[in-house]
């Protein structure tokens, strides 16, 4: 069987508008970082912020479950999607009604989902150990269980900073990682003059 989707354009054919867009990048890594430093100021602010956003999806992923619920009548499984659309819905208003218990859950589900990709990252770093980087796939594992512990064995303290937290990094690294390929795209164009 044929490949059905072709390559349109290659990253060599697009690099000349990537570096006239260099400017863009640059701005945007600005931002994020920006954005990262604050939440990094207000770690309560940050948790709130991410919680109120969780919110938004749930909320809006529960309203077009319910809709959807309503497309098909006629199956059998309308009941479970109008019920599932309905519970999503109510778990996003929830969030916004007590930001604070959805934190909480929220760090929960979190340090719960650390732990066990830490594990998994852990045991399958052992598994590959023909491999050249094996080791450093295992202790990749170890740190991101130590960290879902950390977060686990902290609750309740940790929970009005914990997803802040999380989310302050997020933006700064992404915001340093559009920046450095921001000015990278910058310097290569001038090399290329």
């Amino acid at each position: 069987m044929a490949h059905a989707i072709e390559r349109s354009r290659s990253l060599g054919s697009t690099f000349p508008e990537l570096r006239a867009k260099s400017r863009l990048f640059i701005m945007l890594g600005i931002a994020l970082l920006s954005l990262g430093f604050l939440g990094f100021a207000n770690l309560f602010a940050a948790t709130v912020l991410s919680v109120f956003y969780i919110g938004v999806l749930m909320s809006v992923a529960g309203i077009a479950q319910v809709v959807h619920a309503f497309n098909i009548q006629g199956w059998r499984s309308f009941a479970f999607w109008l019920l599932s659309g309905f519970a999503y819905a109510i778990a996003g208003i929830a969030a916004f009604h007590n930001p604070l218990l959805a934190a909480s859950a929220y760090t929960l589900v979190l340090a719960i989902t650390l732990i066990a990709a830490g594990m998994l990252r852990f045991w399958v770093g052992l598994q590959s150990r023909r491999h050249l980087a094996w080791g450093w796939v295992a202790f990749s594992g170890v740190v991101t269980l130590l960290a879902g512990l950390v977060i686990l064995f902290g609750r309740p303290l940790n929970t009005l900073t914990a997803p802040g937290a999380i989310l302050a990094i997020d933006l700064t690294m992404q915001g340093a990682t559009l920046l450095a390929f921001g000015f990278g795209l910058k310097s290569s164009a001038l090399s290329w003059m």
